[in-house]
């Protein structure tokens, strides 16, 4: 680069500089976008997030899956795993229309009457044309000139019956009129549509961005978020669980080789114990333990209050699933073996009849990092249990 000329603006003004020398909270960066990625937390966030996402495409790579992009709006909500957004045109058209008929009024009733007069006037001109036997040029222009009366009228009467606000039928929305012609949805999973190609191209994976719009203001509920949702073709449980093992551990190698200098910054700032933590899931083989198992350990604690009462048949809270990887294994543990009464449809019956070949994987100081399951491949038992899901629903 070749500097032909240098202004100084000048020193900025310490009281006036919206980002001081002090230690700042993450709450409020949030109004400083353009800044934010300047500060040392924030721009080791987002080294920390790039390898993370490129060693996720590396682990898939070099175990033969195939990246699918699956749609980001869609017609599904994937089994209700989420409350929705809702993509729409409606209200942007509706203002439009407003704001249309208010530059351009629509004709009045009288106006119409008076476009129809001229169509009839012109109608009963060619009729008076043809009776009196006139040149077909003349009636040629009649009916040319009662063609462009027409369509003044047709035009008239098209914006004589436009209305303002969101269209109803029947009073409801009707989204016939909308972009879509249905409802449309930002999504929430991209599971139904990479199964698809897991049929098609063997083992496959999508990740990108997916949205959830649950009034829960947590760090466990995010608005949007990026989701690793992979298919294995012709697997069972075990291979569920011996690749989600895999994946975990890679990871933590991966920041551990390729990103400690910022890990040792959060380890400094944040988590004492993260570089440890990585270190230890990278290097132990993961507790494996069913269901059954993991609430009979957790019905015999006595050194703790839980805050949910731990029965057999209901979903482990965040609290069990801590306690089972901190205090009682003190490494990831997964679970296995779920109760059917508590897992989707599609998911693989056991030969109990009252289990499902499902999985999470737990990890310390966040609970359930990965779910997954076998799918139910034999049709007369998913047939079965979509009658039985029915006949709940009613």
């Amino acid at each position: 680069m070749r500097v032909e000329k240098v202004i100084e603006v000048g020193p900025s003004d310490p009281g006036k500089y919206p980002i001081p020398k002090a230690r700042l909270t993450l709450e409020f960066l949030r109004d400083f976008v353009h800044l934010r990625a300047r500060t040392n937390t924030i721009s080791a966030v987002a080294r920390i997030r790039d390898e993370l996402a490129y060693g996720t495409h590396t682990f898939f790579r070099e175990n033969g899956f195939r990246y699918v992009h699956t749609p980001i709006i869609t017609t599904s909500d994937c089994e209700g795993a989420g409350e929705m957004f809702q993509v729409t045109t409606l209200f942007s058209d509706a203002e439009k229309m407003e704001k249309e008929l208010q530059e351009n009024p629509p004709p009045s009733e009288s106006e119409i009457e008076a476009a129809k007069e001229v169509v009839e006037d012109k109608g009963n001109t060619i009729k008076d044309l043809k009776a009196a036997k006139a040149s077909k040029e003349l009636i040629k222009a009649s009916v040319s000139e009662l063609t462009k009366a027409k369509e003044t009228l047709l035009k008239l009467e098209e914006r004589f019956n436009l209305k303002g606000g969101i269209p109803q039928k029947e009073g409801k929305i009707d989204y016939s009129h909308d972009f879509f012609g249905r409802q449309a949805f930002l999504t929430v999973s991209g599971q139904l549509q990479v199964e698809t190609y897991a049929c098609a191209l063997g083992n496959v994976y999508t990740f990108g961005p997916t949205f959830r719009a649950e009034h829960s203001h947590t760090s466990r509920h995010l608005a949007e978020f990026w989701m690793v949702e992979p298919e294995i073709a012709f697997a069972n449980l075990e291979d569920d669980m011996n690749y989600a093992e895999k994946y975990v551990r890679f990871l933590c190698k991966w920041l551990l080789e390729h990103c400690l200098e910022d890990m040792e910054f959060m380890v400094k700032n944040y988590d004492k114990t993260a570089i440890d933590r990585l270190k230890l899931v990278s290097s132990s083989p993961f507790e494996r333990i069913s269901y059954t198992k993991a609430v009979n350990l957790l019905r015999g604690v006595t050194d703790k209050q839980f805050e949910n009462k731990v029965e057999w048949g209901i979903d482990l809270a965040s609290e069990h699933e801590r306690y089972l990887t901190e205090v009682i294994f003190k490494k990831p543990v997964i679970v296995y073996n779920y109760p059917k009464g508590i897992k989707a449809f599609y998911m693989r019956l056991n030969d109990d009849n009252r289990t499902v070949a499902a999985m999470d994987v737990l990890v310390p100081k966040v609970g359930e990092l990965i779910g997954g399951s076998q799918r139910e491949e034999r049709l007369d038992v998913i047939l079965e249990r979509l009658l039985w899901c029915f006949i709940e629903y009613l």
